[in-house]
Formats: C-alpha cells, structure tokens, sequence
C-alpha cells in the first residue's frame, strides 16, 4: 500500500484583539497542539510569533522578552538569561545550532492570528 502525505490547510487561530497587541510588547498565545507561542508587534508595525518556551532554560516566559534590534534583525531577548533570537527566522544570534519555531501572523485590524503550520527555516 502506499500512502502520500498532503500538505494540511492552513490553520488560523484567533491569539488576540489587535489593540491588546502594543509595539514591543509580548504575548503567549496557546495553541491547539498545545505548544506555545510568543506574539510581537515591533515598533515598525511588523507582526512576529516565535516559541514562547526559552530552549536554554526551559521556562515558558519569551513573551515577556526585551524586543530589540540588531544591525536591522529584530530581535527578542529572553528576560531571564538575555540569550537574543532572531524574530524573523528564531535563530539564537549567540548558537547558531539553536532556533525556535516561527510561525505566520496577520492582522486584518480588528484580530491578530497565527497560522498553526510551523515555517520553514530560511
């Protein structure tokens, strides 16, 4: 018998009102398969959702990470041991072997979400 995998369709959940959603503030978003996320919105207005479990520590508090910048990246830091990771790709900046999942986020102005398929690494 043989079998083909099919890619799922995409999967948007609402994570929060647009408003609740400030310029470098985080926000954790549980998700269906019960894995977290870390929601941003950069002071440019761009939308981000990375792991929200920090992979050196294990404790679930990126979301409540320092958004910042790095020669154009934007960046969060985790709060506890300020390891830095890419918003973009969740590449840690310091180990590149590290990198926390991404996922797509859109904003039709009144809802933030988050689409539940994990992205690629660029």
């Amino acid at each position: 018998m043989t079998t083909f995998a099919t890619e799922a369709a995409a999967t948007r959940i609402d994570a929060c009102p647009s408003a609740r959603l400030r310029p470098d503030d985080g926000v954790a978003v549980l998700l269906p398969d019960g894995r977290q996320a870390a929601l941003f919105r950069t002071r440019g207005g761009e939308l981000y959702a990375v792991d929200n479990i920090d992979p050196y520590t294990g404790a679930a508090v990126l979301s409540r990470g320092i958004v910042g910048d790095r020669a154009g990246e934007p960046t969060i830091a985790s709060p506890l041991l300020k390891n830095v990771f890419s918003l973009r790709t969740g590449r840690s900046l310091e180990d590149p072997d590290i990198r926390l999942t991404t996922w797509r986020v859109d904003d039709d102005g009144t809802t933030v979400r988050i689409d539940t398929r994990v992205e690629d690494a660029p």
